[in-house]
């Protein structure tokens, strides 16, 4: 069983929570069309706290109408950069200075740890800084042949962006999506995830104090296959950007595909953690603890496979659970917590159904169950798999919670083999002092992103996506540009005009 801190006595319920959530559109707060509303449930009692809009056909519908007004008669697009900039950098001093009430909020919805939430919340604030920085310092391509011609790329906003977010790490997804497709001067319309929509909420009053014309942004609530769906099957949503499950991204893949619109998709991940025998066992260990229960376990780039060289395999194991054991499960609040509660009953069900699965499937080496001292709420205790097959259902599919599974390995190539033998290829993170094995290793895992000796630390200039089922496209840095616009390309002749010439053989005289 896993060891805990004591618990607080009483779990923290922030002040002045809403009773419900409306949708956001046009620049006024709105219900649904019909009325209708779902229940919002906080992750530790699993009891319902506030009543969200639920946004169907014709709530999307409005929302895409005042967003295609904003674009086509409003001042945001044709803004400059600069001007949009300004605009932005008031946004990420906003959240800034609202950090803690951001991340109180974040923790009670999402059952992130508080000090994880408060991470996020600051990461959103630099995440519009960023784009806001690099809307100005943007260059566009000009190609000259001197005397003859001029050729350059006119980059335009494209018009309506359709986000679709996910429930974990919701407020820092939002904005990592909405800094670039604002930045850029389209317009935007906001589907964020059903578990986790009060931090979404709070985008609206941001944006008007920070001076965003009405209409630019709009948010509906409600569950994907209502709102979302339509969102995606809209024609005047020429652009949709979805992070989320693999098996939703095939679904709004094939429902965008009669409108031939732009797709940016990040999707699943079973990344591998490669600890070769070379590594520093203690970084290894303790980076590889945080890379999968950091979050809940609830992230798209944990590595929850992790292959281990055989020399070194059971003392890995062996330090690897004893440190699992003392990872601290307790409520989001408490600032000691490392480990949270699971956004949703129906997760916390499905992760520990793969639990109970890892256990005919593998070796039990540290958790296995709800966190001790939690009877009510969603807490699993991390938990540990060793001696893991690779035809096992814990190695081959997406848990998206605290487990992990151990595999050993006797050469380079089998842990290649083994690193890429599952469907998602979205991060890798390898372990060795040998410059060349890494740089080689490197270039041969089927993944978007690889990590050397280290774990996620990511630099907000570089791709970010997968390759295989974990996505479609990159954003982050100048790849976030390119989604967001359109790149004209304009060719001006200098110099005599060289034109063929058809039709003058049988001219008439």
């Amino acid at each position: 069983m896993t060891q805990t801190t004591p618990a607080p006595a009483t779990r923290h319920v922030p002040a002045d929570l809403p009773d419900r959530i409306q949708h956001y559109i046009g620049g006024a707060f709105v219900d649904s069309v019909d009325g209708d509303t779902f229940d919002v449930l906080d992750p530790v009692s699993n009891e319902t706290y506030l009543r969200a809009a639920a946004g169907k056909k014709a709530d999307i519908d409005l929302a895409v109408a005042a967003a295609r007004r904003a674009f086509t008669e409003g001042p945001w697009p044709r803004m400059l950069p600069r001007e949009r900039s300004r605009v932005l950098h008031r946004v990420a001093d906003i959240v800034e200075s609202r950090d803690a009430r951001l991340a109180e909020l974040e923790s009670f919805d999402s059952g992130l740890p508080i000090t994880q939430a408060l991470g996020q919340a600051r990461r959103a604030a630099e995440n519009f800084r960023f784009f806001a920085d690099l809307i100005v310092a943007q260059s566009d391509d000009a190609y000259k042949v001197p005397g003859r011609q001029m050729n350059y790329v006119n980059r335009k906003p494209i018009g309506v962006a359709g986000l679709i977010t996910p429930w974990n790490t919701p407020f820092m997804l939002e904005s990592w999506k909405l800094g670039p497709a604002l930045a850029t001067g389209n317009t935007v319309v906001l589907k964020p995830a059903e578990f986790t929509p009060l931090s979404a909420s709070l985008w609206a009053g941001i944006f008007e104090e920070a001076g965003l014309p009405a209409g630019v942004f709009n948010l509906v609530n409600g569950l994907g296959e209502d709102a979302g769906d339509a969102l995606v099957k809209h024609p005047d949503v020429p652009l949709i950007s979805f992070t989320g499950e693999s098996s939703t991204g095939q679904l709004i893949f094939g429902n965008a595909a009669p409108f031939l619109k732009g797709l940016s998709m990040e999707l699943g991940g079973k990344s591998p953690a490669v600890v070769f025998a070379d590594a520093d066992l203690e970084a290894a260990v303790d980076a590889t603890i945080f890379g999968v229960f950091s979050l809940n376990g609830e992230r798209c780039t944990a590595g929850s496979r992790i292959l281990v060289e055989r020399s070194v395999y059971d003392e890995f194991v062996e330090r690897y659970a004893a440190q699992a054991k003392r990872v601290v499960v307790g409520y989001p609040n408490d600032p000691a917590t490392e480990v949270g509660a699971l956004v949703h009953p129906e997760h916390y069900d499905k992760v520990m159904s793969y639990i109970e699965i890892g256990k005919q499937e593998a070796r039990l080496v540290a958790g296995g169950g709800r966190a001790e001292g939690f009877a009510q709420g969603n807490f699993v205790a991390p938990t540990v798999f060793a001696d893991v097959a690779p035809d096992a259902r814990i190695f081959q599919e997406e848990i998206f919670g605290p487990v992990v599974a151990i595999t050993p390995f006797d050469s380079d190539e089998e842990a290649l083999t083994l690193a890429n033998g599952v469907r998602y290829g979205l991060a890798a993170y390898i372990w060795t002092n040998d410059l060349k094995r890494a740089h080689n290793f490197a270039q041969g895992v089927e993944a978007g992103m690889v990590w050397l000796n280290s774990n996620n630390v990511r630099d907000l200039r570089t791709p970010f996506g997968g390759v295989k089922a974990s996505g479609l496209g990159h954003e982050g840095g100048y790849r976030s540009i390119d989604f967001y616009t359109d790149q004209q390309a304009v060719h001006i002749t200098l110099g005599e005009v060289h034109n063929p010439t058809f039709g003058k053989s049988g001219e008439q005289h």
